[in-house]
C-alpha cells in the first residue's frame, strides 16, 4: 500500500492557524498557541513565518484566489434566475472555510495593509458582480429594477454578506457560529433581491427559500 506524503510543516502550519483562528478569533490566537497546538517548538514556527501576519497573509492570499474564481465565474456567460443561487452558495462556502477573515474584518484591516488593500478589491468585485447578474436577469425578464435600484441593491447585498457573521456574533455571543448562520445569511441575502424578481423567477425563488428557511 503506498503511503502518502507528510504533509510539510508550512502546510501543517497553516491548516492549524486557520481551525484555531476560525474557533477562537484571529485576534485571540497567538504563535506561540499555534506552534503548541503542533507540538512544534515557536522557532520551527519563525522558520516558516517570522509573524503571524505572515500566516495571515498566507492564508488570506488562499482565500483571496478562490473568491475571485467564485466572482468571476457568473459574468462569464449570460446569467440566469439560478445563478444568484448559485453564486450566493458559493460565496458562503468561501465565508465558511475563512470566517475568521469576516468575523474579525475590522480588526484585520485595522492592522494589516495587504488585507485592507486586497478586500477593498474583493468587495467591489462581490458588488460588480451582484450587479451583473441583475442586469442579466433584467435582460432576460426575470426581474424589473431601474440601474439604480441595482448599483443600491448589489451593494446592499454585499454589506449583508460581509458582515453577517458579526451580526450574529452580536445577536447571541454565546452561540457558536456554524454551517446553520451562513444558511440564514445566504437567504437574507437572496430576500433582498426578491422585490424586484418577477414571473418565474419570483416563484422558484419562493421555491427555493423554503429549503434556507428550513435548513
Amino acid at each position: 500500500m503506498e503511503r502518502k506524503p507528510k504533509r510539510r510543516t508550512r502546510e501543517r502550519i497553516l491548516e492549524t492557524a486557520l481551525a484555531l483562528f476560525n474557533e477562537f478569533g484571529e485576534p485571540n490566537v497567538t504563535t506561540q498557541l499555534i506552534s503548541d497546538e503542533m507540538g512544534i517548538s515557536p522557532g520551527n514556527l519563525y522558520y516558516h513565518f517570522h509573524n503571524k501576519d505572515e500566516i495571515i497573509e498566507s492564508l488570506f492570499a488562499d482565500f483571496e484566489r478562490g473568491i475571485e474564481d467564485t466572482l468571476s465565474a457568473p459574468v462569464r456567460r449570460a446569467p440566469n434566475v439560478e445563478d444568484i443561487w448559485l453564486f450566493l452558495h458559493l460565496v458562503f462556502e468561501g465565508i465558511w472555510k475563512f470566517r475568521f477573515i469576516y468575523r474579525d474584518i475590522n480588526e484585520l484591516v485595522s492592522r494589516n495593509r495587504m488585507v485592507e488593500t486586497h478586500f477593498k478589491r474583493i468587495a467591489a468585485h462581490k458588488a460588480q458582480t451582484a450587479a451583473a447578474i441583475c442586469k442579466g436577469l433584467v435582460a432576460t425578464g426575470d426581474m424589473q429594477a431601474t440601474r439604480a435600484e441595482i448599483e443600491a441593491l448589489a451593494v446592499n447585498m454585499t454589506v449583508v454578506a460581509t458582515y453577517w457573521l458579526s451580526f450574529e456574533f452580536v445577536t447571541n455571543p454565546r452561540k457558536k457560529i456554524d454551517g446553520e448562520s451562513l444558511t440564514r445569511g445566504a437567504f437574507q441575502v437572496m430576500a433582498l433581491s426578491a422585490p424586484y424578481l418577477v414571473g418565474r423567477s419570483r416563484k422558484l425563488f419562493d421555491e427555493l427559500s423554503k429549503d434556507y428557511l428550513t435548513a
